[in-house]
């Protein structure tokens, strides 16, 4: 291929539709942390539909996929720090893996926007197609492959309160229903006010109107309906010891990283707490195994009379073989060790390599330990009366565990991180972005201790009273009421997501059926 052939089929591709679909992808990276700019999520898909009009789905597709890949390559860039950094992958290998990933999300853009253009060609409105198929293939991208539920449109909205109480409705889905909706009104009005061919979204104005109106009464019931304690009130101090990830592993830096977490622990507890929590891994070492230095732990315990919940791995024999673990252990103001909870989902090529066989090139970023294994049990632990769901990292973006640990008892959720990958980057602000929504979820508390930030308290309405800044030590004390364990959410879970595979699925059949009849 000569280079005049090359920069034609380059100039074919950044076509109008391909610069439309990649405004709506800049668009709908904004409006995640950082910049935050939440607003941006309500017309962000505008230039998106602009692209889609006359289109074929397969070019569809193809304008799905460049919006969404603009979108998560500017999200996901920090992806590159944690492979080049903490991973000591080469550029030449980080840069691939990174975009493999952003292409793998991308294309679930892509599969709403063909759906949307086939089902218009059996002449099913976009405005009823395009929400259910946005809100189906995040769906399943939340847990094929293992899953990776991260930046969902209604994500963005975190800050805005009254909006996303319907959460414990239906996930947050429901909001990113109402984002989708309200772009394709937005894109239609626009569209028939300049002279387009396209009627005034009467219908789908009202439709939406009626949802918005609906939504913020709820949310703003919500939030203004007075407290019923169920329980006492727990008094928590969170720790952030800002333990840099180089030396973390390092054994000539245990004491002083134990030391670190004995100061900050004295220094919150002065006043009295009833649970202390450190973050995820605080302990770098088998706390099963230092019996030293776990006396350490077991006598902070007992000086300060209170519960301390820690990060630390942990290992167990399950047939026959040694098994590694990412585990929260529970001790007691007696100084006993009266629970452990274990990481159930586990980060790929964090924590284990999935395709290991395949992947050899690829080093676990987490090294000295080995393969983690996933936890067999959601186990809550008991502080005193007060039952925790402890998440671990990662999994804290999965609605369904956050759900397990609250039916099985849980009233406060508890999530432990080591967000120190994502460097000084938007990462660790898009984490807490999605932690708030498990609160609204199970209307259950969710309290957030990082080793270097961000350090948050999230109450049951998902408001965030309390957050430490990145990269310094720094401890956090508040009184938590135990949330209720109510909420629609936790009975039916991702019921709307299920319907709206459902309801995709029976238009791809009904476009394939009507196809069929066509050929005969």
């Amino acid at each position: 291929m000569n280079y005049l052939t090359f920069f034609s089929k380059l100039r074919d591709f950044f076509d109008r539709r391909a610069l439309l679909a990649i405004s709506s992808g800049i668009m709908i990276a904004l409006s995640f942390p950082i910049p935050n700019l939440s607003f941006l999520a309500w017309i962000a898909l505008i230039p998106l539909l602009i692209s889609l009009e006359g289109s074929s789905p397969k070019t569809a597709f193809r304008v799905g996929m460049i919006c969404g890949t603009t979108g998560y390559a500017l999200i996901l860039y920090w992806l590159n720090i944690v492979f080049t950094r903490y991973g000591h992958l080469p550029w030449s290998v980080s840069i691939p893996v990174y975009m493999l990933l952003v292409l793998w999300l991308a294309m679930f853009y892509g599969a709403s926007t063909w759906v949307t253009r086939l089902g218009e060609s059996a002449g099913i409105k976009s405005a009823f197609t395009l929400p259910i198929a946005w809100i189906a293939f995040d769906f399943i991208r939340s847990f094929l492959f293992s899953g990776f539920a991260w930046a969902m449109l209604g994500h963005s909205q975190f800050r805005t309160l009254p909006l996303i109480q319907i959460a414990d409705l239906f996930g947050v889905y429901g909001i990113t229903t109402l984002i989708v909706l309200s772009n394709i009104v937005l894109y239609r009005a626009l569209r028939a006010v300049t002279g387009a061919s396209i009627p005034y979204p009467v219908k789908s104005a009202a439709l939406f109107m009626l949802l918005i109106v609906g939504t913020l009464y709820y949310g703003f019931s919500c939030l203004n309906s007075p407290e019923n304690p169920q329980d006492k009130s727990v008094r928590v101090a969170l720790i952030q010891g800002n333990i840099p990830q180089d030396v973390k592993w390092s054994p000539e830096f245990r004491e002083s990283t134990i030391d670190s977490y004995d100061r900050l622990s004295r220094e919150a507890a002065k006043n009295g707490v009833d649970l202390i929590v450190w973050p995820e891994s605080a302990v770098p070492f088998f706390f099963q195994d230092e019996t030293i230095q776990a006396e350490r732990l077991r006598k902070l315990a007992r000086d300060l009379k209170s519960y301390l919940l820690f990060g630390s791995p942990a290992h167990e024999l399950r047939n026959g073989k040694s098994t590694f673990l990412n585990s929260a252990f529970m001790l007691s103001p007696t100084g006993e060790t009266v629970g452990r909870a274990d990481k159930l989902h586990l980060v790929p090529l964090g924590e284990y390599i999935p395709l290991g066989n395949i992947l050899t090139f690829i080093n676990k970023l987490v090294v000295g330990i080995g393969d983690f294994s996933p936890g067999e049990h959601a186990v809550v632990l008991d502080a005193g009366g007060t039952k925790l769901g402890v998440q671990v990292c990662y999994e804290v973006i999965f609605p369904e565990l956050a759900r397990r640990y609250v039916n099985a008892g849980a009233r406060v959720l508890v999530a432990i991180t080591n967000d120190a990958w994502f460097g000084r980057s938007s990462a660790p602000y898009q984490h807490l972005a999605i932690a708030a929504f498990r609160a609204v979820e199970t209307r259950t508390p969710l309290i957030r201790a990082a080793n270097t930030g961000v350090t948050a308290v999230v109450d049951q309405n998902g408001h965030i009273s309390t957050m430490t800044a990145l990269f310094i030590e720094a401890h956090r004390t508040a009184e938590i009421q135990p949330g209720t364990g109510k909420s629609l959410y936790l009975k039916i879970g991702d019921l709307l997501a299920w319907l709206s595979v459902l309801t995709v699925t029976i238009i791809l059949l009904s476009v394939w059926y009507k196809r069929k009849k066509c050929e005969e």
